[in-house]
């Protein structure tokens, strides 16, 4: 039995319906509120956060499993890492370049000084201080790479120099981890050192092992022809492969977020990238959504209403001190100002990680905690208020660094280091002639052996068969291996910046799923459907379709051209 073992006439409860109440309490509560949020024209997230705040022990209190719930909110987080690297193949990670991660090693390292220097001048303790410089260093992977995957910044400057800053920021978790509970715990340095050094070892071990498993193992699989013909099967090879990602990375004392990001990077290089990150998303939505509420449980608005001053005075510290700091290294590593500036906005919040330091500073040890109860609280309220406000930072960052550097001249475009002048524009030129074919069959490889010869801009092709894709990239197409019914894969392969669309595949029922995924997701692009059957014709023109190939109605035409031809007593033309 799944939540209980029946002993006689009695079944013994582990508790899973309790912690599914909780799950649900507290998914109806973010619905709502993410809904009023929207509405208001507002970014979900703040709605996910204050869902958290009011169904948390602080307010109505309606979560009784409350480590459960952070359970699946750190798997939310390791999910949204693997879809985030199933975009970023080794390659193009490495394109990132060393100013972007020089940039995040230095903004660790700085901000850290920073806080600690803040903190002793207000009277904190050394150590304590140092971990309240460490929690103010780290900026929430989640929550920006959210915010900038839904707006579609991800791969701008900025975006990518953010994503460079986060990665840094969460490989340094785990020796700031060790540091923490070294200092509580009291244990020597060399111990330390040790473990970091162990944990530096298993590091590797576990890409070596990822790129075995996901770089070779798992393609195969998927080339498989019962893979194809199950879709159940690739499923549950996406879900296995994303878990258990961040189950190994968690097993080896490691960062389950960052062990998720590194599968997801050694799969990015597949063409099966693409369906993989499809399959995963719901999952991965729904823990996401629990992860925003159930960092808002921690909120407790009277005790913050109490102690508003301090609060307000640690926000106003991390808000500008810390985009100060990222903007000013940003410069020094050669990022023009603009960029600079955005990227400073986009990290100006303290992170979830931060919450993993301040539980273990702020548990006792033999009866004393590094960390005070009040500053404890104070952290983790202005932490919630920082993640509130960093939807509108992210909205207005590309618009304030561009501010920024239009008012202060040659400082905002040349390198200081370098003195070359950097981009002006992060935009990726569009051909406005791109063509989508979905579905590559013998029909849609006539599509593009038509249009080839007097179509100068590029071709893109939509297939779930692997040897399909593989003959698209014969003829010297782009090809992308998925599902197009599913909204994410017809993102990702670049709907949007289609002129025509084309839907060549035969099943009627896909086909107007289609047909409302292009119309939503490319509003503007003229759309021609291929019909099986003459009954569905009108039906699909009234969906949405420009022009529809109505087979029955070609095949006819076709005969009586053949008529045609006999009658005149003309030679059969081979085709």
């Amino acid at each position: 039995m799944i939540c209980g073992i029946a002993a006689g006439t009695e079944i013994v409860d582990f508790g899973v319906w309790d912690s599914l109440r909780d799950a649900l309490l507290l998914l109806l509560a973010a619905m709502v509120l993410g809904t009023v949020a929207e509405r208001l024209r507002q970014s979900s997230i703040v709605g996910y956060l204050v869902a958290g705040t009011l169904a948390g022990p602080n307010v109505l209190g309606w979560i009784s499993k409350q480590e459960a719930i952070h359970n699946f909110a750190e798997l939310g987080v390791a999910l949204l890492l693997f879809v985030i690297g199933l975009e970023f193949s080794p390659r193009r990670l490495l394109d990132l370049g060393a100013a972007a991660l020089g940039v995040g090693v230095l903004q660790v390292v700085l901000t850290t000084a920073a806080g600690w220097a803040g903190a002793v001048a207000c009277g904190v303790g050394g150590q304590e201080a140092l971990v309240i410089g460490m929690m103010i260093a780290m900026s929430s992977t989640a929550c920006v790479l959210r915010m900038l995957t839904d707006r579609a910044e991800l791969d701008g400057i900025h975006g990518r120099a953010a994503l460079g800053v986060l990665l840094v920021q969460d490989v340094a978790v785990v020796p700031m981890m060790l540091a923490v509970s070294a200092m509580a715990g009291g244990q020597a340095m060399g111990a330390m050192a040790w473990k970091l050094t162990l944990s530096l070892l298993l590091a590797v071990g576990l890409i070596g092992g990822f790129y075995l498993v996901f770089g070779l193992l798992a393609p195969r699989l998927l080339k498989q022809r019962a893979w194809r013909r199950n879709r159940d099967l690739p499923i549950l090879l996406a879900m296995i492969l994303a878990l258990g990602s961040a189950w190994a990375a968690h097993q080896l004392g490691l960062s389950p977020a960052l062990g998720a990001f590194a599968g997801g990077v050694m799969l990015a290089a597949s063409p099966f990238a693409t369906q993989v990150r499809a399959d995963v998303r719901p999952l991965s939505t729904l823990l996401v959504t629990l992860f925003f509420a159930s960092i808002g449980m921690f909120g407790d608005p009277w005790w913050l209403v109490q102690h508003l001053p301090l609060v307000g005075a640690i926000l106003v510290a991390i808000v500008i001190g810390k985009p100060l700091i990222i903007a000013l290294v940003g410069r020094l590593m050669g990022q023009p100002l603009r960029y600079s500036v955005a990227t400073g906005l986009c990290l100006a919040q303290i992170g979830e990680f931060s919450f993993v330091l301040a539980t273990i500073a702020q548990t006792p040890i033999d009866g004393v905690a590094l960390m005070s109860v009040d500053t404890f609280r104070a952290l983790i309220s202005a932490t919630i208020l920082s993640l509130i406000l960093t939807p509108y930072f992210v909205a207005a960052a590309p618009r304030i660094g561009a501010w920024f550097a239009a008012r202060l001249g040659r400082f905002g475009g040349d390198s200081l280091l370098s003195g070359v002048a950097a981009p002006d524009s992060e935009e990726v030129p569009i051909d406005p002639d791109t063509v989508m074919i979905i579905g590559f069959g013998p029909a849609g490889q006539r599509v593009a052996e038509g249009i080839l010869g007097s179509k100068p801009g590029p071709i893109v092709v939509v297939d779930m068969n692997p040897d399909n894709i593989a003959v698209a990239e014969r003829y010297g197409l782009t090809g992308f291996l998925g599902d197009a019914t599913q909204s994410e894969v017809l993102e990702h392969a670049g709907v949007h910046r289609a002129r025509v669309v084309v839907l060549v595949v035969p099943d009627h029922k896909a086909t107007r799923q289609l047909i409302d995924n292009v119309r939503d997701l490319a509003p503007e692009a003229y759309l021609i459907v291929r019909c099986r059957y003459h009954v569905w014709h009108w039906e699909l023109l009234n969906a949405g379709a420009h022009e529809v190939a109505d087979e029955e109605d070609e095949i006819g035409r076709r005969m009586a051209q053949r008529v045609r031809r006999v009658i005149a007593g003309e030679p059969p033309t081979p085709e």
